[in-house]
């Protein structure tokens, strides 16, 4: 559980470095969150995942019927590059890439990213997978994991140089929750970590398991 103890880490020390009212800020933007129970509508095991076409950081198109093909899809969503807990969970899940494979499975990383940032991303994070831009947050709305950033919320993510029309390409100040899947070849989801909290992630250890 390797990630797992990294990203409580990063919490951790994240509470240190903007102790008061940032927190009570982030605190209560996941609580208000929680309260819209918009789990409860996300897509999840037993369901069928959608397919796609996306481009990747290359802009070259890439569709889940495609990937479906050769075997398994794992399939994750990350914010941004500028998330701290997005870099270290991609960075865990690239550790076991060659396990994910070993397992017939292909892996894939999904964000409202611009092409150009999550190119970006993919480098800084020496990223052997595809990494594709969902416009607009269209695929992660479509899966109801879409939310709006309370006020408060984006004018502190503005003070910590978080510039979601620079990553995103738009204003509208919107983001994926935690959101990783294992699809079958069907289009079937036989596996789903959701979490309305932005600290938490699926370990790609019990990823591995469930493959």
């Amino acid at each position: 559980m390797k990630l797992t103890e990294s990203l409580k880490e990063l919490a951790d020390n994240s509470v240190k470095r903007h102790p008061g009212a940032a927190q009570d800020i982030m605190r209560k933007a996941i609580e208000d969150l929680k309260a819209t129970n918009m789990l409860e509508h996300a897509v999840k095991t037993g369901d069928q995942f959608p397919d796609f076409e996306l481009p990747n950081a290359q802009g070259e198109t890439v569709s889940l019927s495609e990937q479906l093909q050769k075997g398994k899809v794992v399939l994750t969503f990350y914010r941004g590059g500028w998330c701290p807990y997005c870099n270290l969970e991609l960075k865990a899940f690239q550790e076991v890439l060659p396990q994910i494979k070993e397992k017939g499975a292909t892996l894939i990383a999904i964000t409202p990213e611009t092409p150009d940032n999550s190119l970006s991303t993919k480098e800084k994070n020496q990223l052997d997978f595809e990494v594709l831009t969902s416009e607009n947050n269209e695929l992660a709305r479509s899966l109801n994991l879409v939310f709006k950033l309370p006020e408060a919320l984006a004018e502190l993510y503005g003070k910590f140089g978080i510039d979601l029309l620079e990553s995103q390409g738009n204003d509208e100040n919107e983001l994926p929750i935690a959101a990783t899947y294992i699809i079958e070849q069907s289009g079937k989801i036989s596996y789903h970590f959701l979490a309305e909290d932005y600290k938490l992630r699926a370990d790609p250890e019990l990823v591995l398991a469930a493959l």
